[in-house]
């Protein structure tokens, strides 16, 4: 799904121009009832968010948790200065977040000096999740809840069958690994946490799942994977990975199934919980 970058020895796929930063902004607000549907953080008041990009879910998390003071981390410059623009136009959040541009596998602070955090959207694009998470650890108090939610990317189905779509999909998820990145690390998310030290670990399955009984909702996810999709048109055409031929197709075919009166659109994604003793 992509919210943020945290290495710059890899190409992103999406680059962070300001039509992309406007689409994570859409991207937040569409998964976040799927998102934070049974994420707590009753009693944390200084939480981390690694990867935080643009500042999208951060908004969420201030605004559904009154409590909490967040910390965002993201290595991109611009992300960074995306964020600071948008939450700086919520004077209402003034005081309960501060902005760091620095590495996830680096953290600039303490041990123990903070009591929650959230990651979402950033493990895929971490060459070295499990040092991540490490570093996560580290400036984590015990007691301490962590939230990971993370792409599966096997799991996207499109139905009427476009093929061309299906060609994109495989060279997007190719040049991902080919980049150093994961867009299957969800369902590794068990493992990582109880090797980096973790305790209580579990995970939920979560699905975007449209057909008829949501048209309305089926039509505005299509439109906006075409959206996320063809964010890396450019970048995977100068990889080789695709031709322009099949970036037309992927255009032609997405409008075809939003307007198809039988349409079906699935995804899951994982959402791990931890806790560190």
């Amino acid at each position: 799904m992509t919210d943020s970058c945290t290495a710059t020895d890899f190409p992103y796929l999406h680059g962070f121009s300001p039509t992309e930063q406007a689409r994570l902004m859409k991207q937040a607000r569409l998964a976040e009832s799927t998102i934070f549907r049974n994420i707590d953080y009753a009693g944390a008041t200084r939480l981390l968010e690694v990867g935080s990009g643009v500042g999208a879910q951060t908004e969420i998390l201030l605004r559904r948790f009154p409590d909490l003071h967040v910390t965002c981390v993201d290595l991109n410059t611009a992300q960074v200065a995306a964020a600071r623009q948008n939450l700086g136009s919520r004077p209402w959040l003034d005081g309960r977040y501060a902005l760091h541009e620095a590495d996830a596998t680096d953290l600039p602070f303490e041990p123990r000096s903070f009591d929650a955090a959230f990651l979402c959207w950033v493990l895929e694009h971490v060459p070295a999740p499990a040092r991540a998470l490490s570093e996560v650890r580290r400036v984590l108090q015990p007691g301490s809840v962590v939230y990971v939610t993370e792409v599966m990317n096997a799991s996207f189905l499109l139905d009427p069958y476009s093929p061309n779509t299906w060609r994109y999909w495989m060279a997007f998820n190719d040049f991902q690994i080919d980049s150093g990145g994961d867009p299957f690390v969800g369902a590794k998310l068990g493992n990582l946490l109880l090797a980096g030290g973790f305790h209580d670990v579990t995970t939920e399955v979560k699905t975007f799942h449209f057909d008829n009984r949501e048209p309305a909702r089926r039509k505005t996810m299509i439109a906006f994977w075409e959206e996320l999709l063809l964010s890396a048109a450019d970048q995977l055409v100068a990889a080789g990975k695709v031709t322009p031929e099949v970036v037309e197709g992927v255009r032609a075919e997405m409008r075809q199934v939003q307007n198809d009166p039988n349409a079906v659109f699935f995804f899951s994604f994982v959402q791990a919980r931890a806790v560190v003793y």
